[in-house]
């Protein structure tokens, strides 16, 4: 029958034997997005877009409103099922560009 060996200790390293990570560490850094070389404003820009939070930006932004419309036109774009916010208000944008007068930004 063969008896377990004892578990190999690994050697003990002081944390206080790292080196500090000071603002001149970080000054002699040398800075790459992937193997290029950057400046340190453009290492820095590129950080700060890569860990930027949220959705990105909309070039037109929806915008919202409180509107009443009568209980029958909800009823039947609801009943078209899920969407039926956004095919309301693509209703709205075909009526504009089928109306003289209407907005010349309705795409």
């Amino acid at each position: 029958m063969s008896a377990k060996s004892p578990a190999t200790k690994q050697p003990w390293v002081d944390p206080d034997d790292a080196p500090e990570l000071d603002e001149e560490f970080f000054r002699k850094a040398d800075h790459k997005i992937g193997e290029r070389p950057v400046s340190r404003e453009e290492y820095a820009a590129a950080v700060k877009a890569a860990t930027k939070l949220g959705r990105p930006k909309l070039e037109r932004p929806k915008q919202s409103v409180t509107v009443r419309y009568d209980a029958d036109v909800i009823e039947a774009f609801k009943a078209t099922g899920p969407g039926w916010q956004t095919r309301m208000n693509e209703a709205l944008r075909d009526w504009l560009r089928s109306h003289p007068g209407g907005s010349s930004q309705a795409r």
